[in-house]
């Protein structure tokens, strides 16, 4: 077997000695390249010239969900297609929800047991993800599609993500504290707390408006607190299409119920209330806002939208599990 190791040399939870060891036991097995990123968007192209090349036949990410995603649009940068290479992750961040919802151990060494044992065995699988893109008729229509594999989210929770990363180029590090703090900032900062300025259209059924916070999942858990998986839509699997989790207000009150809620998820039951609009299994909608509001997908800070139109794509990639 040929394959491509895309490393990312800042993972936070992986050295250069860890990363080495993983190196020599997947070279052991298989026709091996291993390149480190040196720039934001390396993994993307590196996947995009796997795909490319036709003479790949897996591709293996070492780093975390951005990562991931990135290795993701390169190999699907023409769309989903039976001959791409496969996908294998190793986990190196300090979340990797994308790999933990494919039942995979969080730890990278044990990970790459599970992937040598899974190649020798022939599993794989083949998961739905996710598609963004800007709405045509809109300022936004000229804004790139990309791809996601576990959440997305406009509105709220990618202002968090926003302010995470600022945090981080200030030399902070990505615990799950930072992520606490920086959520409540942003409540207190939140202008359009009680009437949100979101509405989600989709084919055949009336428009939902006025929310302030909108989570889409194509998987659950959404994401996780160390080791507690949250479940913003329980339902969300890579097999159906893509869940909607929407408020409508984020009073104190508010984020004190939806947050307990959240906090206390299961894989039966999510954030339900007065407040909370749940969809599952979409095709296709569409989120506008009356005013530009931040954009994050699989973690990653995209910068500030009104209008994003999201496609549930099933069968898109083929993994190794």
């Amino acid at each position: 077997m040929r394959a491509l190791l895309v490393v990312n040399p800042a993972a936070t939870t992986t050295s250069a000695r860890t990363r080495d060891v993983l190196i020599h036991a997947l070279a052991s097995e298989m026709k091996l390249e291993a390149v480190t990123t040196e720039y934001r968007g390396h993994a993307r192209d590196l996947g995009r010239q796997a795909a490319e090349s036709g003479n790949v036949d897996l591709v293996v990410a070492l780093g975390g969900d951005g990562t991931v995603n990135e290795v993701v649009n390169g190999l699907l940068h023409a769309g989903p297609d039976p001959h791409l290479p496969g996908l294998a992750v190793v986990p190196g961040g300090s979340t990797n929800v994308f790999a933990r919802a494919l039942d995979l151990p969080n730890h990278p060494v044990e990970a790459t047991g599970a992937l040598l044992d899974a190649l020798r065995e022939g599993r794989e699988r083949t998961v739905g993800l996710g598609l963004a893109a800007g709405t045509p008729g809109t300022e936004d229509e000229s804004v790139p599609s990309r791809w996601f594999t576990f959440n997305a989210g406009l509105g709220f929770d990618a202002g968090v993500v926003g302010r995470v990363e600022q945090q981080r180029e200030l030399g902070r590090k990505s615990t799950h504290a930072l992520y606490i703090r920086q959520a409540a900032r942003q409540m207190l900062g939140e202008s359009q707390r009680r009437h949100g300025t979101i509405t989600l259209e989709r084919p055949g059924a009336d428009p939902v408006t006025g929310l302030v916070l909108s989570i889409v999942c194509n998987t659950a858990p959404w994401t996780y607190l160390g080791n507690r998986p949250v479940y913003a839509s329980p339902k969300a699997s890579f097999d159906t299409g893509l869940d909607v989790l929407g408020l409508s207000r984020l009073s104190t009150a508010s984020v004190a119920r939806y947050g307990t809620q959240l906090l206390t998820s299961s894989p039966e039951r999510g954030p339900h209330g007065k407040h909370v609009v749940s969809l599952h299994d979409l095709d296709g909608f569409t989120l506008h806002s009356k005013a530009p509001l931040p954009l994050q997908m699989d973690g990653d800070h995209l910068g500030l939208r009104t209008s994003v139109t999201f496609t549930g794509v099933r069968h898109a990639l083929r993994v190794i599990v």
